[in-house]
């Protein structure tokens, strides 16, 4: 038996990367998926694809630093699927021109990131556990990043916004326990993604040679895939994480275990 059958999901920045392949896994395993994403293209594609195989899933494209657009992908998602039991903050941009220090960090640069990062978060939460309260139980997970533990140099908005996600969870995790509503947290290494790929562009002149570097830097010797995220979110999103919430789990091959890796 599939294990998300009868269940709803809807996952930001979920046309591309770890979204992506987080939505594609949910429908796998029978769970109706909204995908809410800016890619309008991503996004379209992934239903699609999802089609394919039987599976159910709707597209929203959306804008979720506004929280107008946040309360019409919850919207649209209990029109089209009537509820929501499992909420993934997954959206996340590292812009390339926001690698700099705090001085020369703009303002505008900074409240990017935190609007995406951070705020749509709040925001996604809000709207959504009405409805997840309804179904009496479900689970919110956010994506974090190891950069939420241990920051690298030129990242002052990205580090402050994942550290940020970290303590949103654990204080969630306190108000919804009583309702049976869990907050859980990932804390991703480095994965093969767009937005990892756009970074290594900027230190090295080959793509490839730059991911293996940073691949080896990792104690399992590899960057890591989208999908092996995933994995981890469907568990914690499972009645087999029953009993974890305020918590995080990080799949980073190993960076944390291994300690300074910034720098």
């Amino acid at each position: 038996m599939k294990s998300f059958k009868n269940k709803v999901v809807i996952v930001t920045g979920g046309g591309l990367g770890i979204g992506q392949a987080t939505s594609h896994a949910f429908a796998l395993e029978g769970a109706s998926v909204c995908i809410a994403d800016i890619n309008e293209q991503a996004g379209e594609n992934l239903v699609e694809k999802i089609k394919q195989f039987g599976g159910r899933s709707i597209f929203v494209k959306s804008d979720v630093t506004k929280g107008k657009d946040c309360k019409k992908i919850v919207d649209e998602t209990v029109k089209e699927f009537g509820g929501i039991d499992v909420l993934i903050n997954n959206v996340g941009i590292q812009p390339l021109n926001s690698y700099k220090n705090i001085e020369d960090t703009t303002e505008e640069i900074w409240d990017s990131i935190i609007n995406v990062n951070l705020k749509s978060y709040f925001f996604m939460s809000k709207y959504s556990i009405p409805h997840i309260r309804n179904r009496g139980k479900g689970v919110i997970v956010n994506t974090a990043s190891v950069q939420g533990l241990q920051s690298d140099k030129l990242v002052p908005a990205y580090a402050a916004s994942k550290g940020a996600v970290l303590s949103l969870t654990r204080q969630m995790s306190l108000d919804y326990a009583k309702e049976n509503i869990r907050v859980v947290a990932v804390c991703p290494g480095s994965i093969d993604t767009p937005l990892l790929k756009d970074a290594v562009s900027l230190s090295f002149d080959k793509v490839d040679e730059g991911i293996d570097e940073i691949g080896n830097k990792h104690p399992l010797g590899r960057i890591g895939d989208p999908s092996e995220i995933a994995n981890v979110i469907l568990f914690l999103s499972s009645e087999k994480a029953s009993f974890i919430t305020g918590e995080y789990i990080c799949v980073d091959g190993g960076l944390m275990a291994k300690g300074a890796w910034g720098g």
